[in-house]
């Protein structure tokens, strides 16, 4: 093994001198040096030579490791050297150049609910925010949904405590209606000690709410188990339908354009009376016709709501809705399927 040794040193030595580019001299230390070279097939030698033989080769092995290592990075230096520059000098004291192309920029769904909650604040509306994790007294119970309701079926949500053993159980909430019973909650509490309040409140309550909300559904082009919501809250003297049906229509007109089609189809839901569902004209994809698109449900606030937040419902009256923000992204951007929104393929992502 010890003439070996010598042999593969003077091989590699010319083999190294004759490197003259950066792929050769790669291509020696692969050879020689790397994980499968002929270095690591003497050190695999090594351990079938005889006991007595093994420290003499070992110190010879130690040797030739050393110097082939040193020959490669004299090699690489002169390599190095002897190389042109390739185009001017860089001057690294100048700023770094920010390349557009390069940059990152909000996902689709977060652009969206900036540009609703911007609608709104033009027409008066703050914005309210509420837990995600809530219980059902706040998801349920105080939006008028009975104990017996289909909605609050277990395999319908989403329970961090079971409901057949606690009183209040936790869950994620299924709808961003909770945040609009926390904030009446809350303005009740306020003018409890006001003496300037009437009524349960101080003032007029006006909010939108967006966030997120979870329900079980099967994942399809138009539903998913986590989607956004955008929930909104009026409550004041005297408010009407009227102020819902032109609030909405305000709206629509504002984000899709002057010639945007909605409408109000009758509905029912437990915490508004009268309900409607909002519907609008919208075409998802060039090759079909446009076609009407249920966007969110909506009517005025259930005087049973307005009492359960401590609030006289002969005094205040007040109209809610509630839109999916995937929804409204469907409609503006014209997106076919919502499961594109979550995917993250930045092909998509860049189009947007």
């Amino acid at each position: 093994m010890l003439a070996e040794i010598e042999q593969v040193q003077s091989t590699a030595a010319a083999e190294l001198q004759a490197a003259s580019d950066p792929a050769a001299l790669e291509a020696w230390r692969i050879a020689y040096l790397g994980s499968s070279g002929r270095l690591k097939s003497f050190m695999e030698g090594l351990k079938s030579l005889p006991k007595e033989q093994k420290p003499a080769v070992g110190q010879r092995l130690n040797a030739l490791k050393k110097s082939l290592e040193e020959a490669y990075r004299a090699r690489q230096a002169e390599l190095g050297a002897s190389r042109a520059p390739a185009g001017p000098a860089i001057d690294v004291t100048e700023p770094g150049l920010l390349h557009a192309e390069a940059l990152g920029r909000r996902h689709i769904l977060t652009r969206v609910r900036e540009e609703l909650v911007e609608v709104f604040a033009r027409m008066g509306f703050e914005v309210a925010q509420g837990p995600e994790l809530e219980d059902d007294e706040h998801n349920f119970v105080k939006l008028n949904i009975p104990a017996d309701h289909p909605a609050r079926d277990p395999i319908d949500n989403f329970y961090v405590d079971d409901p057949r053993e606690h009183d209040r159980p936790r869950m994620l909430r299924s709808q961003t209606s909770t945040v609009q019973i926390r904030v009446m909650e809350a303005a009740a509490a306020v003018a409890a000690s006001d003496p300037a309040a009437f009524g349960g409140l101080a003032g007029p309550i006006k909010i939108v709410a967006p966030g997120r909300v979870y329900r079980p559904d099967a994942v399809d082009a138009t539903h998913s188990f986590m989607f956004h919501q955008l929930e909104g809250l009026y409550i004041d003297r005297g408010v009407t339908m009227a102020d819902l049906k032109s609030t909405l229509l305000h709206f629509a007109r504002a984000y899709f354009g002057p010639d945007a089609q909605v409408r109000l189809r009758p509905s029912y839901f437990p915490f508004t009376e009268p309900s409607a569902e909002f519907d609008m004209m919208i075409r998802l994809r060039p090759d079909q016709p446009a076609r009407w698109i249920e966007l969110g449900g909506c009517g005025m606030v259930d005087p049973a709501v307005l009492e359960a937040c401590g609030i006289d419902p002969e005094i205040w009256t007040g109209f809610a809705f509630g839109f999916g923000i995937e929804r409204l992204a469907m409609g503006k951007y014209g997106i076919p399927d919502i499961r594109m929104l979550f995917e993250n393929d930045l092909r998509f992502l860049r189009q947007l």
